[in-house]
Parts: structure tokens; C-alpha cells; sequence
């Protein structure tokens, strides 16, 4: 009975790791670099006749240049509501519409810029390493919770704390190697 508990912490403790993970991802792809990306808009929230939906449920988008974005609406009715968001997004983009799809132009980004998007990205790298560390955190609570109620030797919660430190450490790791990786992509001219 104690293992099935201690697996099922465990393992969700694996699976709310992998969700900070995924949070860090997303929020990451958010971030312009100089190269045009669907993920910039993707999470948009359009006002489709009095609803808000996400943009990536009413168009599609494909990249035909490195620094161009084309985004092809389904209903050629809601060009308008997408345009204004785009705009209204503070994205530094400038929607162009032409009646079919609209043309997103990604400027190539100043230096400063480039530098202020570093701080940007290296402060959700941050919030993602307190995020896992929080999950590592509830998880040696549920252990312990597990101690006093169930009996779990001393020993078992060591050799699972240096268990959850060692995921802690791997996810933590990924996340400096995502950090790494937007930081060259936004450097790169």
C-alpha cells in the first residue's frame, strides 16, 4: 500500500515537472527573435463574434521567408478581429492584409532590443527553475506527510529525497540548456 503512494508521488511529481517544463517551453516561443514563428501568435485572443478564441483555432499559418509570416484565416470574416489583435498585442509587428491572408513582417531586431528579449528570457528561466523547485518542495511534503502517517523509514524518504533532488537537477538542467539556446538564437544578427 505505502509503495503504490510513494509511486504515485512520484509520478506526480515527474508529471508536474515535465508540465513546468512544457510552461517554460511555451513561454519561451513567445519571445520574438528576428526570425518569424507561428508560436509569437498562436496564443492570441481573437473576438470571434463575442467569444475569445485562441488564433491558432482560426487560421493557419505557414513561413515563406525567414522573416515573414503569412496567417491564412479560415472565415475570411474575421481578418479585421485578427489584424486588430495583432496590432493591439504590442508585438512591434505591423499586420498587412491584403484581403485573403495577412502578412506579418518581423523587422530585424537593435541591439538593445536583443538585449532587453536576453533579460526577458533569462527572467522565465527563472520562474521556471522556482516553479520546479516548488513542485520539488510539494513532493517532500507529501513524503513526509507519508512518514508520519504511514511509517516510512528514514531511510526510504533519504533515498527519495536524493531521487526527487536528482530530478529536481535534470529538469533544472534542461531548462539552462532551453536558456542557452534563446539566448544564442536572440543574439544571433
Amino acid at each position: 500500500m505505502e509503495n503504490e503512494l510513494v509511486e504515485l508521488v512520484m509520478a506526480d511529481t515527474r508529471e508536474r515537472m515535465v508540465r513546468a517544463l512544457e510552461h517554460v517551453k511555451n513561454e519561451f516561443g513567445t519571445v520574438r527573435t528576428g526570425r518569424a514563428s507561428s508560436s509569437l501568435v498562436e496564443g492570441l485572443l481573437i473576438d470571434y463574434y463575442g467569444t475569445e478564441t485562441p488564433l491558432k483555432q482560426l487560421a493557419n499559418f505557414s513561413v515563406p521567408e525567414p522573416r515573414l509570416l503569412v496567417v491564412s484565416p479560415f472565415d475570411k470574416s474575421s481578418m479585421a478581429a485578427i489584424e486588430k489583435a495583432i496590432g493591439n498585442a504590442d508585438l512591434g509587428l505591423t499586420p498587412s492584409n491584403d484581403g485573403n491572408v495577412i502578412r506579418l513582417a518581423f523587422p530585424t531586431l537593435t541591439e538593445e532590443r536583443r538585449k532587453s528579449f536576453v533579460k526577458m528570457v533569462k527572467a522565465k528561466a527563472e520562474e521556471g527553475r522556482v516553479a520546479i523547485r516548488a513542485v520539488r518542495r510539494h513532493a517532500r511534503q507529501e513524503l513526509e506527510n507519508l512518514e508520519k502517517e504511514k511509517g516510512l523509514s528514514s531511510d526510504e524518504i533519504e533515498r527519495l529525497e536524493k531521487i526527487l533532488d536528482k530530478m529536481t537537477q535534470d529538469e533544472v538542467a534542461v531548462v539552462d540548456a532551453l536558456l542557452a539556446h534563446k539566448e544564442q538564437e536572440l543574439l544571433e544578427v
